[in-house]
Order: structure tokens, then C-alpha cells, then sequence
């Protein structure tokens, strides 16, 4: 029975010999960057191309490569001209002193007029293939008139190097960027592929001459190359390589005219045969070889044409597939490429969609912050009883009748001003006779109200404006912020998630589960990463007997050897019967919580809220606010706190940015001076490290067997000031601690008490239950009992206990088991 092993100890020879072989991995590594580096990057490459290349000749006498190739360098690498010019020379000496002091006279002359067309402001990357052409042509002449007349032939030729020259300078300059360059671009144009092909065969050029047990290099690697490109990227480009190479070698040599029909059909016939990987690209090689060496030379020249063939087939096999697949990434129509494409596009668009959806919830949360604007239903009463206390300030405070008038018939004024003010603030009180004789007869300051009324009036409605305009502002805000939430929502449903090709895998779930009786209609895996499992299933409706969590789950843990659980089931009536479950990791700890919760005075209305809520990363936030005062207002401020809170942190921004996120729209949202705590806790599910975010409020306590450990920070409460720092205090949970947060009206509650912190140490390690609930109704309890049974504050109190996960329904064994790409181990 096979069976996936994870985490299983090994012998110690086997880990001494898998750490052997990272350390030899590694130091390949470095040895291949090394070369890397040296070869590549340092100047080396251009070194060894430029001695072939300065040795290179056509049709026996034409040189149209060497200067191309330094003007290419002189104008792309400047810093390695000086060591290709060395080179270019020395391998022209190999050829003969004329060859090589025609080449150093074009090479200065290039270099005179490159410097002189830069000084007069020119574009010398436009001006470069001219200024070869000019300095072949005059370099060519010199040497031609000072060494010999110079016959009409001879000027053809000079024209037919020149042209050459402007020609390869324009190949070079693309070609030369794809072997120096320290990061390659992800895709080669198909002009930069013949570009790249030619400047190869150029450099094979120089190699004619060389031998090796009668077999000719330039053929050997010529060969070598259309075998590489073949097996990359198909019969279409191993033979359009073997015709560019084969056409080069002509021109450098007549007697290798028959290797351009060789090197393409050899590049035909593997392209055709790469689906037999190298062994069947070898194989058409030697067909190739066989059939054109037959025609082309017969039998007596048959046997060292195919010696050099199996010496390329040699070299070909011995090439590290990871330098083959490095090449077939940048070839647009190979598989690597089409991979690699794939590859990175499904990891933008991943990113893509789940940042613009994580941000169209905050924009969301931050619109729904913004309308849900804070209206007790005596605003308006208040507002003019604010009204009424400004004017009697300035009027009735020295008046005589003060006592009669306020206190003895207090419904009576009140009812005269209040009308006296809306008929003033409507313009009717000219025309209402009755009422201000009426108020006359009550008052006998009626004047002087009635002008401290008018000049306060001004102020009011000054201020009943702003309040408009600032409430309008912020409608207009939240609907802004709610038009982008819906455009990115729309845009990230667009962005279809497509999931991982794991078909093997998908057909060997199946197998196992219906090996064991179960019936399942449909299998998607969309990751099969340690901890990160997500598999959906659609299976038939299983109603109340729980086939998905009592038999699926538990033969996906023992297939996958982790922990298996259900995350969510949904049945739907219009699928015929069909429920479609999702799978997923169980976390490695799991949070059971208690609260007790009580409002100033046994109310309803609380200004306390709490929140505890696992988050979609992992994680566990506990969070307690406290807003400023008691009762609606109060609560109404640390709700919102909480939700807009819990709406930044499940788009999975950071905890810090988060707190300042809601700081600043509290002092945006509001004039009023209405602050709230925050006290936050961050639990990670898979390894129990715990951040501790406090705003304003109070110590938290950890609870670990006898030992009762403090966790506090200092900030100034949310909405005070728009920026401030937020102290992070971390702490690693273990199975079985305590968590106990409070608000203040716990933890300063109990009365005659001196150290508050001593005093609920003292209790909380007094406490034997290991219940979160009945520690946290202990807590209050005790709290309240030393206010004599009175609710002085608002008091909020939270215990969690951190748990291991254990499953509920233990493994079952199946039949077939699924591979994982990486990092598994499949056992017989």
C-alpha cells in the first residue's frame, strides 16, 4: 500500500548523506556563478569571440567580421574594448601580418571618427554601421594601394567587405546584448534568434583549420549547434540554423558547401524526432549525416564526416539539461517558454486579484465608516437646549426673577424661549403679536432677549451650516469611496482563478475514494502546499450524515498526512442532489474563548465592544475598544473602531497600519471630542507567537500553569492625534495558556485597592478552572463584589485558551495515493 511520508525521522547515513548533498549542491552553485561571472560578465567570452573572430575569413581573403564585432563592442561594452582590440589582433596574426595590420589601421580609424561624429553631437548608435562601412573601405584601400595597384576586381571587393561590415555591425548590435547582458530578457524576438545564430556561426568560422583525428571542429560544432537549437525549439528552427550555419561555412570555405544541405536536413530530421528527446535528435543527425556524406563526397570521405557527427552527438548528450532548458525559456514556441509565460502571468494575475479585491474591501470598510454617521434621535433637542444656555448666560444669570422664572416655572420659560427662537429663526415673530406680548408679560428683560437671541441666532445657524456642509462632505466621500470599492470588486471577479495542473493527482483522489465505496462527482486541487491544502470536491447531498467530514476528510489526511478538515459545504438544490465541500489544512492550535460583558449600571447599551475573529491568513484577532464615556454614543464609536478594524485586517494589511489606518479616519470622521482604546491581539494558528497591539488600554495576562505573566504597552487613545506610534509587544503562546484581556472598568473596578496589577495577578492565579467562560465570569464576579454589587463602569472581560488542534475524526487508510511535486516521498 503506498503511502505519502512526511516528517517521518530518517537514519542518520541518510541525513549525513542528503546534507553531503546540499553542500555539494551549493558549492556548484558557486562554482557555476563563479564562471559565470568570470566568463561572462568579466570579458572573457568577448576575449575568446574576438580572437575567432579576427581569425575568421571569406572566400580565403575577406575579413567582414572583426571590425563589426569591435565596433560593436566599442560602442555597447567600452570598458572591454581594450581586451577585444588585443584579441581581434592576436587572432589575426594567426592568419598573416597583412591581415592583422589591416584590421589595427580599421580599428583606429573607426575609433577617430566615432570619437569625432560624438563630439559633434551625433547619434553614434545610428552613425555606427556607416562609420564601419567608411573605415573597412578606407582601411582596405590603404593596404590594397601601398602593398599593390588596385585592379577592378580588387574594388569589388572592397565594396563587397564594406557592405558586410555595415550589415554585420547592425547583427552585432543585437546579438551581442543576448551573451553579456547579467539578466536576460524573458523572450528572444525571432530577429535576435538569426541574429544570435549568426554571430555563432561567425565564430565557428574561425575554428576552420583546426582538426582533431581528421575531423574538422567547425563542423563538429557546427553540428553541436543545429543538434542544441533542434531539440529546443523543433524541426523549424534546427533547420533555418543549419541553413544560416551551413551558409556561413560555404562562404568561409567552397569545399564546405554540401554542409549546408547536411546541417539543415540534420536540423529537419531532429526538430521532427525531438519528441524522442536527444537520443531521437542524435538520430536524426546520423540519418542526415549518412544521406547527405553518401551524396555529397561518397564513401571514401563517409567515415570521418561521421566521426565528427557522433563527436557532436557527444558533446550534445553531455550538456547539463538545466543550460538546455536556460535557452529554451528565451525561444517563444518552446514548452519551457510557454511554461515559464504561464508561469509568470498566473502569478500577476494571482497577486493582481487578490490585491484589488483586498483593497476593494477597504475601500468598502472606509465608505461604510464615512455614511454611518452617528444621529441620536435628540440631536435636534440639544442642540437648541446648547442654544437656550448661551442666551440665558448673557441674560438671565444677573436678572432678579432668575429664581421665579428657571426654577419655580421652569416648563413655562423654556416653552416662551423656544418659541421666541423658532419664530425669530422662521421671520414670523414680526407678525406674531400674541406671542411676544405673552413673553413680554413673563419676562421683564423681553429686549434684551430677545437681542441676545438674534445675535446668537447668527452663530446657530453659522454653525448649523458648517455641520450641513461637513455632513455632505462626507456622504460625498463615502460614495466616492464606495464607487472605487464596486469598480476594483468588479474588475477582481473578472480576473478568473484557475487552478494548479495537478490532473494526476485529481485522477488518483478519485480512485482512492471510490475504491472505498464513495462516490464523487468532481475533484479540483488548487494547492497542495504543506499547511496550505485547498482541494474542492462536489459529491452527491449527504444531509445530516456527514460523509464529507467523517470519511472524505479523514482519507485525505492519511493520503496527504496532515490534518484534513472541512471548510465550507455548500448544497444546492439546482444541482440535482449536489453538495460542492471545500478541504482544506487544519491549523496546528485552535482558540476557545469566554466573555463576560456587563454595561454601567446593569444597562443594555454598553460602551465596551469586543470582537474575536479568525482570519482568512491564519490567524486568530482578539480585540477589546473602549469608547470615551458610557451609553449610545460611547458604544456606537468602539463598534465602529471594531468593524472597520476587522475589515482592514481581513484584507490582510499589517496590524500596525491597520491601527492607523482607523486613528485617521476617527480624527477625520468626527469634530467631536470623542476618543476610544483599542487593545488588540494577533494569535498565529500555526506556531502560537502572539502580537499584542494596545491603544490607550489596559494590561493584558497570560495565565501559563502557576505563573501569571503581564503584557503591557503605553499609546495615548485612537482619534486624539492623526499620527503616532504603535508599540508592538510579542509573546509566544503555548498549549494550554490563558489569554485574559480586560477594559478598564475590569481592571480598575475593584474598589479600596491600591496596585490594581497585584490585585487581578492575585486572582487570576487563584482561579483553579481551566473554563475561558468560568474564568471570565469568576473575574467580573469578583469585580463586582467589591463595588457591593454596584456596575460602576462598563466592564468587558476576555479569556482565551489556546488549545492544540486535535481532529475530531481520526485517519483512515485508503487504497491509491496522490504525488506531490515537491518534497514528498512516496513509499511501496
Amino acid at each position: 500500500m503506498e503511502r505519502i511520508e512526511r516528517n517521518i525521522p530518517e537514519p542518520t547515513s541518510e541525513v549525513q548523506f542528503e546534507k553531503a548533498q546540499k553542500k555539494l549542491s551549493l558549492f556548484s552553485k558557486k562554482i557555476r556563478s563563479m564562471f559565470m561571472s568570470v566568463f561572462l560578465h568579466q570579458g572573457f567570452l568577448l576575449i575568446f569571440i574576438g580572437f575567432l573572430l579576427g581569425r575568421a575569413l571569406i572566400l580565403g581573403e575577406l575579413t567582414p567580421f572583426a571590425l563589426p564585432f569591435f565596433a560593436a563592442v566599442y560602442l555597447l561594452k567600452a570598458k572591454r574594448a581594450g581586451l577585444t582590440f588585443l584579441a581581434l589582433i592576436i587572432g589575426a596574426l594567426t592568419v598573416s601580418g597583412v591581415t592583422a595590420i589591416y584590421i589595427t589601421v580599421g580599428m583606429f580609424l573607426f575609433m577617430l571618427t566615432f570619437k569625432l561624429v560624438r563630439k559633434l553631437g551625433y547619434d553614434t548608435l545610428k552613425f555606427l554601421p556607416f562609420l564601419v562601412f567608411g573605415s573597412v573601405f578606407l582601411a582596405k584601400t590603404a593596404i590594397l594601394y601601398v602593398s599593390s595597384n588596385i585592379l577592378l576586381y580588387d574594388w569589388m571587393m572592397i565594396g563587397v567587405e564594406a557592405g558586410l561590415g555595415f550589415i554585420l555591425t547592425m547583427i552585432f548590435l543585437q546579438s551581442i546584448p543576448l551573451l553579456t547582458m547579467k539578466k536576460k530578457k524573458q523572450t528572444f524576438k525571432t530577429e535576435e534568434i538569426i541574429c544570435l545564430i549568426i554571430l555563432l556561426a561567425s565564430v565557428l568560422t574561425g575554428t576552420i583549420g583546426w582538426t582533431y583525428y581528421d575531423m574538422s571542429m567547425e563542423h563538429v560544432f557546427s553540428r553541436y549547434l543545429v543538434l542544441m537549437f533542434a531539440f529546443v525549439a523543433g524541426a523549424t528552427v534546427g533547420a533555418t540554423v543549419g541553413v544560416v550555419t551551413g551558409l556561413i561555412l560555404s562562404l568561409a570555405t567552397v569545399t564546405s558547401l554540401y554542409q549546408m544541405s547536411l546541417l539543415a536536413f540534420a536540423g529537419l530530421l531532429g526538430g521532427l524526432l525531438k519528441e524522442g528527446r536527444k537520443l531521437g535528435v542524435s538520430v536524426g543527425l546520423l540519418l542526415g549525416t549518412l544521406l547527405i556524406g553518401i551524396y555529397g563526397d561518397g564513401y571514401q570521405h563517409l567515415l570521418p564526416t561521421l566521426m565528427e557527427s557522433l563527436m557532436a552527438i557527444t558533446l550534445f548528450l553531455l550538456t547539463p539539461q538545466r543550460a538546455i532548458s536556460s535557452l529554451a525559456k528565451h525561444i517563444p514556441g518552446t514548452a519551457e517558454h510557454t511554461q515559464e509565460q504561464q508561469q509568470y502571468m498566473r502569478k500577476i494575475r494571482d497577486v493582481t486579484a487578490n490585491r484589488v479585491e483586498q483593497f476593494s474591501h477597504v475601500f468598502e470598510a472606509l465608505s461604510s465608516s464615512f455614511s454611518k454617521l452617528h444621529a441620536d434621535q435628540d440631536t435636534e433637542e440639544r442642540g437648541k437646549d446648547l442654544f437656550l444656555s448661551n442666551v440665558t448666560e448673557k441674560t438671565c444669570q444677573n436678572c432678579f426673577k432668575k429664581e421665579q422664572c428657571w426654577s419655580k416655572n421652569f416648563d413655562t420659560t423654556y416653552q416662551h424661549m423656544s418659541n421666541l427662537m423658532d419664530a425669530m429663526e422662521d421671520g414670523s415673530l414680526i407678525t406674531n403679536i400674541k406671542l411676544q406680548r405673552e413673553f413680554e408679560k413673563h419676562c421683564s428683560k423681553s429686549d434684551k432677549v430677545k437681542q441676545a437671541i438674534s445675535q446668537e441666532l447668527l452663530h446657530f445657524q453659522a454653525s448649523e451650516k458648517l455641520k450641513r456642509q461637513l455632513k455632505e462632505s462626507r456622504r460625498l466621500v463615502a460614495d466616492q469611496l464606495l464607487g472605487v470599492s464596486q469598480v476594483m470588486d468588479d474588475f477582481a471577479k473578472e480576473i478568473q482563478r484557475e487552478r494548479e495542473n495537478h490532473y494526476a493527482q485529481e485522477e488518483q483522489i478519485l480512485e482512492a475514494l471510490q475504491a472505498f465505496g464513495i462516490e464523487i462527482e468532481h475533484v479540483e486541487i488548487y494547492c497542495l502546499e504543506q499547511g496550505n491544502v485547498d482541494i474542492e470536491m462536489t459529491i452527491p447531498y449527504c444531509s445530516e450524515t456527514g460523509e464529507a467530514e467523517k470519511l472524505i476528510a479523514p482519507m485525505l489526511s492519511d493520503i496527504l498526512q496532515e490534518n484534513i478538515m472541512v471548510k465550507k459545504e455548500d448544497s444546492s438544490p439546482y444541482s440535482e442532489g449536489y453538495s460542492h465541500v471545500s478541504f482544506g489544512s487544519a491549523k496546528a492550535f485552535v482558540i476557545d474563548t469566554g466573555v463576560a460583558h456587563a454595561a454601567k449600571g446593569g444597562g443594555f447599551i454598553s460602551g465596551d465592544s469586543y470582537s474575536t475573529i479568525e482570519l482568512g491568513l491564519g490567524k486568530y484577532a482578539i480585540a477589546i475598544s473602549d469608547g470615551m464615556g458610557n451609553g449610545e454614543r460611547a458604544h456606537f464609536e468602539s463598534n465602529e473602531t471594531l468593524k472597520l478594524l476587522q475589515k482592514i485586517l481581513q484584507s490582510g494589511i499589517e496590524e500596525k497600519v491597520a491601527i492607523k489606518s482607523v486613528n485617521s479616519v476617527l480624527t477625520l470622521r468626527t469634530t467631536d471630542e470623542i476618543f476610544t482604546t483599542l487593545d488588540l491581539a494577533m494569535i498565529d494558528l500555526q506556531d502560537g507567537s502572539a502580537k499584542f497591539l494596545k491603544v490607550g488600554s489596559t494590561p493584558s495576562f497570560i495565565k501559563r500553569g502557576d505563573r501569571v505573566i503581564k503584557v503591557e504597552a503605553s499609546n495615548l487613545p485612537m482619534g486624539i492625534i492623526q499620527e503616532f506610534d504603535v508599540d508592538v509587544v510579542s509573546e509566544q503562546l503555548k498549549a494550554g495558556d490563558l489569554l485574559i484581556m480586560m477594559s478598564d472598568g475590569i481592571f480598575e473596578g475593584p474598589k479600596h485597592v491600591e496596585n490594581y496589577e497585584m490585585w487581578m495577578k492575585r486572582k487570576i492565579s487563584e482561579i483553579q478552572s481551566v473554563n475561558p467562560q468560568e474564568i471570565a465570569d469568576v473575574l467580573m464576579e469578583e469585580v463586582i463584589r467589591t463595588r457591593s454589587g454596584q456596575i460602576q463602569d462598563d466592564m468587558t472581560v476576555i479569556v482565551a485558551k489556546v488549545n492544540r488542534n486535535t481532529p475530531k475524526w481520526a485517519a483512515i487508510p485508503a487504497y491509491h495515493y496522490i504525488t506531490k511535486s515537491e518534497g514528498v516521498k512516496v513509499a511501496f
